[in-house]
């Protein structure tokens, strides 16, 4: 028996690779497929299922490439509807895997088709749970994305309160809970950093599980769920319907583009620049009206959070040789219409003579001077309100990137306005959109929230025109 955990830390998202006597399966798979083929191939065997746990929001999934390419069944969990060939399991039932059994748990709650995989050893014991959105490590999954006619997030919350406890919370404590994600996604609310646990440890820990009425457990599960990301919707309807074949989306974005073509494709087309480089390296010199999102963090859930349309044209400004990790995590996200890069990155545009911008990036210290030289200073704090509110500077504007289309408006573009984060990731994310939206004079804070910590702003009160979030 082999089970693998591939874990994609930038989406905090865990598929899994299940193998047994020549026989394998996969659960949750990623858009790029390649990996779990080379996988089966090298252990000479084939790929038999491909089962999925729901209907996912955060990413899309690669079940209909994968099952084009290797013949496997897709199989979803009862009340789902497909668009595409599938299997609907019936709750209860089972799939051979080798020496291995998968039995069908209908898991309701995070989704009406929510599904909860267990594995059966050899010996047909209980051996783990694939729980996608249903269990998490120190979480259970939101109840909010499947709302339809009367029914309402706690309605939604309660039927998986029954799902926990009619289905999962019976099994054996030494079950080990594979879950479909960890800490960092937004299917959740407070995940651990861990991505696997038992679940006798579970029912110890987990706020949840530990939850002794159904009124409670309503209660503290949907206490506290800020409004899902844009693209959660669009990217569930890709996973219902099908998308495209993830070999066209690379064959059309890898096409690399002199500055001069580059350019004219701007002109030509209105295509959004997309820079993905670390942001200290961005501020020194991008091509006007770029965007930077930083493949070295959160990149396609920020990607998802903040571009509205996913059939938006992208052109990619990237580091030497990023430039299809970079499509394959736009894609991963529903990001398919990207149609270039810039060829020999900044430098090339640069060397063509074409004209680029800046932003001013400064330290905490001298962020701290500027308070004192002007104590009316506009100071933008884009972390989540959760980090807010557990501690900031007195009288920041407290403006979340996440919410960034909405309070753009507020702002007044002859205004000079500081930006930080927690550490300098996400702040520059807000000000290159708010330059490239007419903000012009605005300057990054390097380091964020932990670097000014270190200096006395920390007790310092300056005055800002409001701290109230409006969005």
């Amino acid at each position: 028996m082999k089970i693998e955990q591939i874990y994609t830390g930038c989406l905090a998202e865990a598929a899994y690779y299940i193998e047994s006597n020549g026989e394998a399966a996969i659960i949750d798979p990623l858009r790029e497929v390649g990996p779990y083929l080379k996988k089966a191939e090298q252990s000479r065997a084939k790929i038999k299922y491909i089962f999925e746990t729901h209907f996912h929001a955060d990413f899309v999934s690669g079940h209909v490439d994968l099952a084009e390419k290797s013949g496997a069944t897709i199989v979803y969990g009862p009340t789902a509807q497909t668009t595409f060939k599938s299997h609907i399991a019936k709750d209860g039932e089972e799939f051979k895997i080798g020496n291995l059994t998968i039995k069908t748990l209908h898991t309701p709650g995070h989704t009406l088709e929510s599904t909860t995989y267990l594995l059966l050893d050899e010996n047909n014991k209980p051996h783990c749970i694939f729980s996608g959105d249903t269990l998490f490590i120190g979480d259970v999954g939101r109840p909010d994305l499947a709302q339809k006619g009367e029914l309402t997030m706690n309605d939604l919350a309660g039927i998986l309160y029954d799902s926990l406890h009619s289905k999962i919370m019976i099994l054996p404590d030494d079950v080990i809970v594979y879950p479909g994600h960890g800490a960092g996604s937004a299917c959740g609310k407070s995940m651990s950093k861990e991505t696997f646990d038992t679940l006798g440890h579970q029912k110890e820990v987990n706020y949840a599980l530990k939850a002794t009425s159904k009124e409670q457990f309503i209660a503290e599960v949907t206490d506290g769920i800020l409004p899902p990301p844009q693209y959660f919707a669009k990217n569930a309807a890709l996973n219902k319907g099908g998308y495209t074949n993830m070999d066209d989306v690379y064959k059309q974005g890898l096409q690399a583009l002199s500055p001069q073509a580059f350019e004219d494709i701007v002109n030509q087309t209105g295509a959004l620049v997309l820079d993905t480089r670390d942001p200290q390296e961005f501020a020194k010199a991008f091509v006007p009206n770029s965007i930077n999102i930083g493949l070295n963090g959160q990149f396609a859930p920020w990607v998802g959070a903040l571009i509205t349309d996913l059939k938006q044209e992208i052109l990619l400004v990237t580091n030497e040789g990023k430039a299809e990790e970079t499509i394959t995590r736009l894609a991963r996200v529903g990001y398919d219409n990207t149609i270039g890069y810039l060829a020999g990155g900044i430098e090339a545009w640069q060397n063509a003579g074409k004209e680029i911008d800046n932003i001013t990036s400064i330290t905490a210290s001298e962020f701290e001077q500027a308070v004192i030289d002007q104590p009316t200073i506009n100071a933008l704090d884009v972390r989540k309100p959760g980090e807010y509110e557990a501690e900031h500077l007195e009288n920041t504007l407290t403006r979340p990137l996440d919410y960034i289309n909405d309070w753009t408006p507020e702002l007044n573009p002859q205004e000079t306005y500081y930006i930080h984060c927690a550490g300098g990731y996400r702040s520059m994310i807000a000000a290159s959109i708010l330059k490239a939206r007419g903000v012009a004079n605005v300057i990054d804070i390097a380091g964020g929230y932990g670097a000014i910590k270190e200096t006395n702003l920390k007790r310092t009160d300056f005055a800002c025109p409001s701290k109230a979030m409006k969005v």
